[in-house]
């Protein structure tokens, strides 16, 4: 009644403190789901007062995009949906209710941007998601949108050959987290912004504003092959394995790093050669940052310039995939890689770096970069991980060893870690499966 004006009420409220109070406890116990329903039905049937109707619709079209009405209800709520067709909003919440009966419930009140648009009477939610090479696009999103569709759907735009290993991620505040690809995609954002707020607390009761991105990313790199699929490799491949590159995490001769220095040069420039003088001062991008002290500005600029002579005539796109072709070769290619501090293990350096790819967990030695050892998933029995830690079980429970890791990025590799297995436990069962029919 609050919501929609029949009650007074003095005070302004954030936009989805109403619809908060309205349906958590629906969406928390089951029969209040018709509750809901027929609460607004009966606040919307023979109201004349057309402000207190159309904030009505607001609520239809909302609690129609959280959850569908019981086997019982649900004609009721279609017959009087279809007894107001001529109400620009009833064929919505009919197509509303339909993805809602296909999809399932969500878990969590509207999200803000849902609440705000219907509001503004728009019915078509559109997002903007961020892409490696620094362009971004915008997106429908609707109340019923999974993550894989969302997948789908910008794969399906970019031309990719295939959206496998490819996520969404929420980046807010400090943190970037990858969306389980079978939630709703506004139910994750809105349980990561209260789970932030929840941390953070209000200050002089100002609640922090939590604006987020969206991006788009490569995330799991088991059958990744440069050249297999051009456009990933030019809009993600390249943009993704760049920066691990410079940051100096790969193990390379310093005859590749020439190589590459003249390859990223051209995917900066392509044949223009009037930025060679300035090659001494951007070592920092062409150059991996733990190298660069190696030898002088001027014998790193006169190699690159040798190289890139070497290269002539090749387009940007084509330089992309030459350099995702050298560092394919290595057995870091596709990591993510983490900075961890340890103790359990007295043989290894206490600063390690843990390389997460397909083949496993890789603990490389920073400062000379070589793999120390490489745990395979199927030797993996345990993982968790905490604000500031993440702990790894090798081998069985009883004689495993464990490795302790002190990080603030354990929530990542935990994903990671979780997504790798699981994507081979589902590779191996339709091995199986495709074997047990050859039978």
């Amino acid at each position: 009644m609050k919501y929609m004006g029949d009650y007074p009420s003095k005070r302004t409220r954030s936009v989805n403190e109403l619809t908060d109070q309205i349906f958590e406890g629906a969406l928390k116990a089951e029969p209040l789901k018709d509750e809901i329903f027929c609460q607004i039905l009966k606040q919307m049937t023979d109201n004349h007062v057309k402000y207190s109707e159309e904030k009505g619709w607001e609520l239809l079209w909302l609690c129609a995009g959280l959850f569908p009405p019981s086997n019982v209800l649900l004609p009721h709520v279609q017959r009087f949906l279809q007894s107001k067709k001529h109400h620009p909003l009833a064929p919505d919440c009919m197509q509303r209710l339909q993805k809602a009966l296909r999809n399932g419930s969500r878990k969590y009140p509207p999200h803000l941007v849902e609440v705000e648009a219907i509001q503004h009477k728009t019915t078509q939610i559109f997002h903007k998601v961020y892409f490696p090479d620094d362009t971004d696009e915008a997106f429908e999103v609707e109340s019923s949108t999974k993550a894989k569709d969302f997948c789908l759907n910008i794969s399906s735009r970019l031309l990719l050959k295939s959206p496998e290993g490819f996520s969404l991620f929420v980046k807010i505040s400090d943190k970037v987290i990858s969306v389980p690809e079978g939630d709703f995609f506004f139910d994750f954002v809105r349980h990561l912004t209260d789970w932030i707020k929840k941390a953070r607390p209000a200050k002089d009761g100002i609640v922090p504003s939590l604006t987020y991105q969206v991006f788009f990313m490569k995330k799991l790199w088991t059958t990744t092959v440069p050249g297999k699929d051009s456009f990933a490799d030019s809009i993600f491949h390249y943009y993704q394995e760049l920066p691990k590159y410079l940051r100096g995490y790969h193990k390379c001769s310093r005859e590749e790093v020439f190589q590459l220095g003249a390859l990223i040069y051209r995917v900066k420039f392509e044949d223009d050669k009037s930025h060679f003088p300035s090659i001494p001062k951007m070592l920092k991008e062409l150059i991996p940052q733990d190298l660069i002290r190696q030898l002088s500005p001027d014998d790193w600029k006169r190699s690159i310039v040798a190289y890139f002579n070497r290269q002539a005539g090749k387009s940007r796109e084509e330089a992309k995939l030459m350099f995702l072709k050298i560092i394919f070769k290595w057995p870091t290619f596709g990591s993510a890689f983490f900075e961890v501090k340890q103790t359990t293990e007295p043989h290894f350096p206490e600063i390690l770096l843990i390389a997460i790819n397909k083949y496993g967990v890789s603990l490389i030695d920073p400062k000379n970069k070589d793999i120390l050892t490489t745990y395979p998933f199927t030797k993996i029995s345990n993982w968790s991980s905490g604000n500031t830690y993440f702990h790894i079980t090798i081998g069985n429970l009883v004689q495993g060893s464990k490795l302790l890791c002190e990080t603030s990025l354990g929530y990542k590799m935990d994903d990671l870690l979780t997504s790798y297995i699981s994507q081979m436990l589902t590779t191996m069962s339709k091995q199986r499966n495709s074997r047990g029919q050859s039978k």
